[in-house]
């Protein structure tokens, strides 16, 4: 069974940082892209960053590039996303994916974790 485990958030204040952190079990990821998604309450999900699972070639969206840094531990089969200078509007439920399509839009990811809630205050 496939699973994708995020932990890490919580709560802070505006300029602070967390880690995110998803550790995957189940089956091997060797060929798959690792990605971060984003929900706020009210809006639709969206693209953070996604990393290739072996050759570590990244990309961001324009919102987080700069502050967000999408890295991964193969030993650990797990990825990371550093989050600094973080601003209230980072705020919303954190979703790790993997999938062999990658890309910015969710169609490429067919394994999804269950979220974890990062809140940043003003």
């Amino acid at each position: 069974q496939v699973q994708l485990v995020e932990s890490g958030g919580g709560l802070v204040q505006a300029g602070g940082s967390l880690r995110l952190s998803c550790a995957a079990s189940g089956r091997t990821f060797s060929s798959h892209f690792m990605g971060w998604f984003r929900q706020a309450r009210g809006k639709e999900r969206e693209f953070v960053a996604t990393i290739t699972w072996t050759g570590g070639s990244t990309y961001y969206a324009d919102s987080v590039k700069g502050r967000f840094t999408i890295s991964r531990d193969n030993a650990k089969n797990t990825v990371y996303l550093q989050m600094n200078a973080l601003k209230p509007e980072d705020t919303a439920v954190y979703y790790c994916a993997a999938g062999v399509g990658g890309g910015t839009g969710g169609g490429g990811y067919r394994y999804w974790g269950q979220g974890t809630q990062v809140t940043v205050s003003s």
